[in-house]
């Protein structure tokens, strides 16, 4: 198959967050109605470029797999179509989940990336469902509890509470600045 593209971004050997963050500022130099494909070998730039697109009015056409890299599709957004990129408006540090732990606060920790990325480090007693499985695992979680939601940097956590809060969880919070700066304790499955 192929398709038609007016920009191409190579953001190959990048992790989280760099796909992201090299992707909004490309769009910018697109005209409403282009097409841009974005090259990737993060395998969870998928889940984090969807939730983008939904997120500012973008189009995610789609993901072709060649190889190790992940070709992802864009359409940019006419201003009619295009929205303010939004935040989920509670968020805690780390410093703050690390005192309710510490206390014995009866928190669930969510946490939303890759499964190599979880397998390598994360807090004891976290929930993994990773971003791109979230939407048909929402009943793995309950409702009524308080819910913290963790990524390697905040950006994908971000877009996670804001699904969570769109299906009716209540008490979700994001937490920032994420794993990569976490110095509490980790376990490891490896």
């Amino acid at each position: 198959m192929e398709v038609t593209v007016n920009k191409t971004l190579d953001a190959k050997g990048l992790a989280c967050p760099m796909p992201i963050v090299k992707t909004k500022k490309e769009m910018n130099t697109l005209e409403p109605g282009q097409v841009m494909e974005v090259q990737a070998t993060d395998k969870g730039s998928t889940a984090d470029i969807k939730a983008w697109a939904t997120s500012t009015g973008n189009q995610y056409l789609g993901t072709l797999e060649e190889g190790d890299t992940l070709k992802h599709y864009l359409r940019k957004a006419s201003s009619e179509e295009e929205k303010m990129e939004t935040k989920h408006p509670h968020v805690v540090t780390l410093d703050e989940l690390s005192k309710k732990i510490e206390g014995d606060e009866k928190v669930t920790i969510l946490d939303v990336r890759e499964s190599a990325e979880y397998t390598f480090g994360h807090i004891p007693g976290a929930v993994h469902i990773p971003l791109g499985e979230l939407e048909e695992r929402f009943e793995e979680l309950d409702k009524s509890d308080e819910i913290h939601v963790v990524c390697r940097t905040g950006s994908r956590s971000d877009f996670a509470a804001q699904k969570l809060a769109e299906k009716g969880f209540n008490h979700v919070r994001n937490v920032v600045a994420g794993m990569k700066e976490w110095t509490g304790p980790t376990n490891k499955l490896h």
